[in-house]
């Protein structure tokens, strides 16, 4: 069994030392763009407190840091690490054990659940403050125009390793299912498409009978003898509506094209529809009872609405 597993494992390093080899190809990184970028090493060595300090203050931003960088000791060690990849980003050996150990960054932040969003957004302030760095020497010639490729290169070959850990996470998941699973599965996507396409339809029916609504209330207005007034509120109210009716068409579009449930569009719909019978039972003296609750229901959408929109600020 040993010589077995022994060959198995050449294979796997083999294969892997083939995936690295073929990264640097497709990214053109040549063993020049590595020279270049260890002879960065001692200015960028000089720049990593600045670094670390300023990459720091930049993630802070997030919002959401603190989720995952919870005490002093972690935020010690973190910093550490990260300081010594940056270093590392100009060691000048760009071999399978290098990005091995970028691998293994990658299946940390999956281990602990850190977005991909903030990976990406974290590279950007990387991007910057190297590039800045370096084209800030007043005797910029080719060499300068070069070294900013190499380090762009090493960078995208770093975000491209990191974030395949989510990639391989997500086909493991995938993978280590039943087949059993899998075809309930695809059948529940199937069956929440079918869905989706059904109410986007339901709702294109809402916005043409909406849309009757605020035509037939305009006819009252004009040859009834409902009232001034009272006719103006009531295509307010039916205009009101056709307008809700038409914004939720176009979450529902947004939610079919990849993009999250927007809950929020169907209270501000009922939300309109109660406004419209508040307009029309306004000028009715005997409707006290009726405006009260349909007023405290309406405050209760609205709560509701407010939450709904502070939870997806918090989620950005």
């Amino acid at each position: 069994m040993t010589p077995i597993l022994d060959t198995m494992s050449t294979i796997q390093g083999e294969d892997m030392q083939q995936h690295y080899q073929n990264l640097k190809t497709h990214y053109k990184f040549t063993k020049e763009d590595s020279k270049l970028l260890l002879e960065l090493k001692p200015q960028m060595e000089a720049l990593a407190d600045e670094f670390i300090d300023g990459f720091y203050d930049y993630i802070w931003g997030f919002g959401k840091t603190a989720t995952f960088l919870k005490n002093k000791e972690i935020i010690s060690y973190h910093r550490g690490k990260i300081k010594a990849w940056f270093i590392n980003l100009f060691c000048g050996q760009y071999d399978m054990t290098y990005f091995m150990y970028l691998y293994k960054i990658g299946e940390v932040h999956v281990k602990i659940g850190l977005p991909t969003h903030y990976v990406n957004a974290a590279f950007t302030f990387v991007r910057t403050f190297v590039i800045t760095h370096i084209q800030q020497n007043p005797n910029q010639d080719e060499t300068t125009y070069q070294q900013t490729k190499a380090i762009e290169k090493v960078i995208d070959m770093n975000l491209d390793v990191l974030t395949s850990s989510y990639r391989e996470e997500e086909l493991s998941k995938f993978l280590s299912m039943s087949k059993f699973e899998k075809s309930i599965l695809a059948g529940l996507k199937k069956f929440t498409s079918f869905i989706n396409f059904l109410l986007a339809g339901a709702l294109a029916l809402v916005a043409f009978f909406a849309i009757g609504l605020f035509s037939y209330d305009v006819y009252l207005l004009f040859f009834s003898d409902i009232g001034i007034e009272k006719g103006i509120l009531t295509v307010l109210g039916s205009l009101l509506v056709l307008w809700a009716a038409i914004e939720l068409i176009h979450e529902e579009i947004k939610h079919l094209q990849g993009k999250g449930f927007a809950i929020g569009a169907f209270i501000m719909l009922a939300m309109a529809a109660l406004i419209r019978k508040v307009l029309i039972y306004s000028l009715s003296s005997g409707k006290g009872e009726d405006l009260l609750v349909i007023g405290t229901v309406i405050v209760g959408l609205a709560i509701a609405y407010w939450l709904v929109g502070a939870n997806k600020e918090r989620s950005l």
